[in-house]
């Protein structure tokens, strides 16, 4: 199967984000305390599926200059990604899924500007940091066993 075919059969919403930067492992962090359903699933961009989405939407695959959000077979890149990925705990947060009819040419400026400094501002691990077994178990099948 494709990187393509298995992101958009993804059968829960799912973020892919670097695992190596402090700040995007602070929001994965934050789905994961704030997402009491547990139907959010995860990946790490150094993954095989992860390279393989960023390769897909013609991103340097090195670089990860996005968070990735699928859901329903939608591939949201940039602030539409965060936003969604919040909306998507339900509740009090779906309020920021309103906050998508916002322009891109709004929003993308404010997430590619604190995304160029994110390394600077908050640091970078030297590896992608390892979660205990039952947060490991949230992580889509093999995305993370290969980094």
């Amino acid at each position: 199967m494709s990187h393509l075919s298995a992101l958009k059969s993804l059968p829960h919403p799912t973020l892919i984000f670097d695992g190596e930067c402090i700040m995007c492992s602070g929001f994965f962090q934050f789905l994961l305390r704030f997402d009491r359903a547990e139907m959010l699933r995860f990946a790490v961009g150094q993954s095989p599926l992860g390279q393989g989405a960023y390769a897909h939407l013609g991103m340097t695959a090195h670089e990860l200059e996005s968070i990735l959000f699928v859901q329903n077979g939608v591939i949201y890149t940039h602030a539409d990604a965060v936003l969604r990925a919040l909306a998507a705990l339900g509740g009090i947060w779906r309020v920021f899924g309103w906050l998508c009819v916002i322009p891109n040419a709004i929003k993308n400026p404010v997430y590619n500007f604190v995304g160029r400094n994110r390394y600077r501002w908050f640091g970078r691990y030297d590896h992608c940091m390892i979660p205990d077994a039952s947060v490991r178990a949230r992580f889509v099948e093999g995305s993370f066993d290969a980094v």
